[in-house]
This record gives structure tokens, C-alpha cells and sequence, in this order.
């Protein structure tokens, strides 16, 4: 599996050191949680400082909008560095066009699902993306404990995926530890986001190994 560290644990006011801790660490690219207080009932950060921390690293920034309108906001994201823009299936914007914005940017576009949305909902999609994100607790906030009821939903997009022969990426997020990124590698995910999983570790570079190797 790849590694996409959150950032919401890090601490903010240490943008610079923090990213340098998530290279540190070997993760594979940084995973940045954006929430409007809408669609999600938390409020995180927006397009400034995700272009503030893209001077501190060169790692692929892996976007999750969790807005109930995107749309509007891709080119503020796109320019502060973004290099994947992921929208929710339960916003309010239109899919298909929301996701072609994407690729006009000139970005990587992926979808996620969040527990009560079903897999086949992502199924008209998977041509247009290049990641369909499971989230394997409610979002809005941290720490949460994993979905474990969620793991059906992953085996069911991996079916589908294979079957049409994509490259597609399944991207698990909400209480992953070595434990349960293993029972998602074995559903067919291929990227776990971590948060305080990574930044709280005595040992993160072992920590990210050993998921790497799942």
C-alpha cells in the first residue's frame, strides 16, 4: 500500500518542519482534509494555506474536498498546488462536469464515498478518476474508530475496477492503524490515509513500512 499522511493532526503553526517530517517518515504523497463547516460540521483550511506549505515539499498533495460546492473553488486549489482534487458523490454539484474541471486544470481527479453511500453509486465514474476514496468512518473529524462494515464496499469497488481492466486507485480514511490497513490491502485498497496513526508514532518511519509492505 502507498501512504498519504493527514495533516489535520500536524501542527499548523510548524508548517515547514511538518512536512519535512512527512517525507521523514518515507510516506508516499500528504493528504490535506479540506471541510467548509457545510457539508462536513468541522472547518479546517482552505486554498492559502495549502499554498503557504507547498514551498516546504515537493510530495504529491493529495486534495479532499469535503465541500458541499467544489466546483467553484478547483482553480483556487489547483494554483496553490494541489496535484489531486477528490469531490464527494454527495455534494451539490454535477459529477461529470465537476470532474472534467479537474482534468481541464490539468489535475488528477478522484471521488469519495462516504459509509452510507453505496459502492455502485462510484460505478458511473470510474472511467473519469484516478482514485475512488472509502472513507471508513464519518468525516468531519479525527481519531475516529474504523468502519469495519466498510470492507464489503472496498472488495466490491476492487471487483468492479478489475473487471474493466482501470488503474485505479482505492484510497481508505478513518482509523487506520497497521491492523486495519491490512483488512482494507485485503478488500483491494491500495492507499491508506493516517493521521494521528503517524504523527502521534514512536517509530513513524517503521509505522509507514510497515503499511507499505501490506
Amino acid at each position: 500500500m502507498k501512504v498519504s499522511p493527514s495533516i489535520l493532526t500536524c501542527d499548523f503553526a510548524r508548517g515547514a518542519e511538518e512536512m519535512q517530517f512527512v517525507k521523514d517518515s518515507g510516506a508516499d504523497m500528504v493528504h490535506l482534509d479540506v471541510m467548509d463547516g457545510v457539508f462536513v460540521p468541522n472547518i479546517s483550511f482552505g486554498p492559502a494555506v495549502i499554498g503557504s506549505l507547498r514551498p516546504h515539499s515537493d510530495m504529491f498533495f493529495d486534495v479532499h474536498l469535503m465541500m458541499q460546492q467544489p466546483r467553484r473553488m478547483l482553480p483556487a486549489f489547483a494554483k496553490a498546488g494541489a496535484d489531486l482534487l477528490n469531490i464527494h458523490l454527495e455534494c451539490d454539484d454535477p459529477i461529470d462536469e465537476t470532474l472534467a474541471d479537474i482534468r481541464a486544470l490539468g489535475k488528477k481527479a478522484a471521488i469519495t464515498l462516504k459509509p452510507a453511500t453505496p459502492a455502485e453509486a462510484a460505478f458511473p465514474y470510474l472511467e473519469q478518476v484516478d482514485m475512488v476514496l472509502v472513507m471508513t468512518v464519518e468525516p468531519g473529524f479525527g481519531g475516529q474508530s474504523f468502519m469495519e462494515d466498510m470492507l464489503p464496499k472496498i472488495a466490491a469497488l476492487r471487483q468492479e475496477i478489475d473487471r474493466r481492466g482501470l488503474a485505479v486507485d482505492i484510497q481508505v480514511d478513518g482509523g487506520i492503524n497497521v491492523d486495519t490497513a491490512r483488512l482494507t490491502a485485503e478488500a483491494g485498497a491500495t492507499i491508506a490515509v493516517m493521521g494521528s496513526a503517524v504523527f502521534n508514532a514512536a517509530e513513524p518511519q517503521a509505522l509507514v513500512a510497515a503499511v507499505q509492505a501490506l
